[in-house]
């Protein structure tokens, strides 16, 4: 079972979170207060370690709202699960009705009471299809041997009641447990096609006479499956230094604490016994050395995959009842050891969240969780940080969903992961799958995107310098896609770098200029952005003939903006689920008098009293790119796109033939 949806009401700040998607990592942003953490333990609810419990009025019911609005019946949470193909077969064995069913909503409700809904789940009905036939092989017999009034009782019988199955299948069963009675009777015994036909209808019969204990034990299959959500809002320390007698004692009296538990983790990723150690406290020096090191070379392997920061080395040293974990620096002049708990806080935290993590989750009582991680790594460097998003992506294979307000715990290579939480004083905790909110509440969402770009910046030499975000969503989406059909696309070299609106676009370009880069500017085609276009050359900043405007890649000069290359359906038809539960009930009326695509959006939804934000019909059309290609990529969009790429792939090349300073 994969979670793919959520909701959180009627919880602590949370009045209503809206449905927030998942995927394999989730990150939900926002500022200190905002209700992050609430969040995660709504969710924990659902099936926390250790089993579901009652929740408190007092303690988790929203506190400024009455107590006469409580209900020990209110929903805390709701989560929507994908089936996968095995999910789908044990769920068909044991409930035959949902053999097609896919996914399936669990909720809990504040007394702890679990819901099930398999979604599209058919009604129960009379399978009439096949039921003709098995009369007729039946009847074919029974008319020959004196069992036609027994014969036309279970036709009756299949005729009516067909509205209500249950009543329908026992009313079956007593007209076959009449006719084989009256066969008996007759000393008459059925050919073997008969007899596989009453025992089909018997089994059609009785399948829907068990249909509603089927369910229960269908339902009772998901919560049994669900899987475990695991609330980490801290990090015990793996201990640098353990008595490994004193574990031991205490392991074998059940006595052990945190410590003790995690140096029992430290053991199982490098491979270690604690009872061999133990055994070696006064065994051969030189089996204790190979034991050890082999043990060093597996973590320090892992933790340099890991922690690119610096080259770090683990060995572990036994020495009498003490086992010591030792880090040294290969990068400094003297490759000192230092204990573990003597490193840095940041590495200890990252040592320790490895170590405990990968215990749990390979073969642990992690292993199938979903992983709820409050603010995790805090103590971090900035690219440490990035390790530890790696590390959730390459290393780790459970959903890990997680809070955070670190511009580097963004996962900027896949912005669709982030939720925006912000919170309202009228509405509460309200978290939104798209990039919203107020500037707090952004700002590390925007200082990952800004980071980006500056990487990028110098990692070409040829740099395709566009107003925002979108534009380098489809501009990379749309290339990708002609590579693969074999047509133009973007050259491989060309570095495609957002400005954050064209009013930046003139700071980028000089930026970009002190490096003595190849750049070629893309800009909307409209009065603001040709003034921008103007400024540059005048200011010798950039030479005229290394512009492209996006109506260039129409087949009529126009105004343009990069949307306007897209297929109008196709642009429609994401607009109309982007935003299909706030325009439910209302109409768009586009005014074909503004010239650009995403101008007549903005004044129809303005005239709905809405705000349209074209970011999220282009969060879409990345997901349905990669899901349902054939939604999106029609000729029309691709012959526009192509276009454009073409006059951007000739003025790179004739930068690239005269070998000539873009800025002179």
């Amino acid at each position: 079972m994969k979670l793919r949806q959520f909701q959180v009401t009627n919880f602590r700040s949370v009045n209503d979170s809206g449905w927030i998607e998942v995927g394999k990592r989730t990150a939900l942003v926002g500022r200190n207060e905002s209700g992050k953490s609430n969040i995660l333990l709504g969710l924990q609810t659902l099936n926390p370690p250790g089993g579901r419990k009652e929740l408190s009025l007092t303690k988790d019911f929203p506190r400024d709202r009455s107590k006469t609005e409580y209900s020990d019946k209110l929903t805390v949470v709701e989560t929507l699960w994908d089936l996968d193909e095995d999910d789908q077969a044990d769920i068909a064995a044991i409930f035959p009705r949902a053999d097609k069913v896919t996914e399936v909503t669990v909720s809990r409700d504040y007394a702890g009471t679990v819901y099930i809904r398999f979604q599209n789940l058919p009604g129960l009905a009379v399978p009439d299809g096949e039921l003709p036939g098995i009369l007729d092989i039946i009847g074919a017999e029974a008319s020959k041997n004196n069992l036609g009034q027994s014969f036309q009782a279970l036709r009756n019988a299949v005729d009516v009641r067909r509205d209500r199955p249950a009543e329908w299948a026992t009313s079956i069963a007593a007209a076959v447990k009449a006719l084989k009675e009256s066969a008996t009777a007759e000393s008459f015994a059925f050919s073997n096609d008969a007899s596989a036909a009453i025992s089909r209808l018997e089994k059609i019969a009785q399948t829907i006479a068990s249909d509603s204990d089927a369910h229960g034990k269908a339902r009772t299959w998901v919560v049994k499956n669900l899987p475990v959500f695991v609330y980490v809002p801290d990090y015990d320390e793996v201990p640098g230094h353990q008595n490994v007698a004193e574990f031991i004692q205490r392991d074998e009296s059940k006595t052990r604490n945190d410590r003790d538990d995690n140096f029992a983790k430290l053991c199982k990723v490098a491979e270690l016994e604690p009872a061999e150690l133990h055994a070696q406290i006064n065994g051969d020096h030189e089996v204790r050395q190979q034991l050890t090191n082999r043990a060093g070379a597996l973590v320090t392997r892992q933790i340099r995959e890991l922690w690119t920061d610096r080259k770090l080395k683990v060995r572990f040293h036994l020495d009498g009842k003490h086992f010591d974990t030792l880090i040294s620096d290969e990068s400094n002049v003297y490759d000192v050891e230092i204990n573990l708990s003597e490193r840095s806080r940041g590495f200890q935290w990252f040592f320790s969240f490895y170590v405990v993590f990968t215990a749990d989750t390979l073969g642990g009582d992690k292993e199938s969780a979903i992983l709820l991680l409050d603010e995790p790594g805090l103590f971090l460097h900035a690219l440490a940080q990035k390790d530890l998003l790696r590390f959730f992506e390459d290393r780790m294979p459970n959903q890990v969903v997680y809070t955070t307000h670190s511009p580097f715990m963004i996962p900027s290579n896949d912005i669709s992961a982030v939720r925006t939480v912000s919170i309202d004083q009228k509405f509460g905790t309200v978290v939104t799958n798209d990039p919203a909110g107020d500037t707090k509440t952004l700002f590390p969402l925007q200082s990952a995107l800004g980071y980006e770009v500056a990487q990028s910046l110098f990692v070409g030499e040829y740099n395709l310098v566009v107003e925002g975000i979108t534009d380098y969503w489809y501009l990379t989406v749309f290339s990708e896609a002609l590579k693969d059909a074999g047509r133009t696309h973007l050259p491989d070299v060309v570095t495609v770098t957002p400005a954050g609106g064209a009013q930046k676009v003139h700071y980028l370009v000089v930026l970009l200029a002190s490096n003595q880069l190849k750049v070629v500017i893309l800009l909307d085609d409209e009065r603001a952005s040709r003034q921008t276009a103007e400024d540059l050359v005048k200011q010798k900043l950039l030479a005229d003939d290394h512009v492209v405007f996006a109506s260039e890649g129409l087949a009529a000069e126009a105004e343009a903006d990069i949307e306007d290359l897209i297929d109008p359906t196709v642009y429609e038809a994401l607009v109309l689920e982007a935003y299909a539960k706030d325009l439910k009930g209302k109409t768009l009326k586009l005014n074909d008098k503004f010239p650009r695509r995403v101008q007549r959006y903005e004044k129809a939804f303005k005239e709905l009293g809405m705000e349209f934000n074209k970011t999220r019909p282009a969060k879409l059309l990345l997901r349905k790119a990669a899901e349902k290609p054939a939604d999106v990529f029609t000729e029309d969009s691709f012959q526009g796109f192509e276009r454009l790429f073409i006059r951007i792939k000739g003025l790179f090349k004739v930068i690239r033939d005269k070998n000539v300073d873009p800025f002179a």
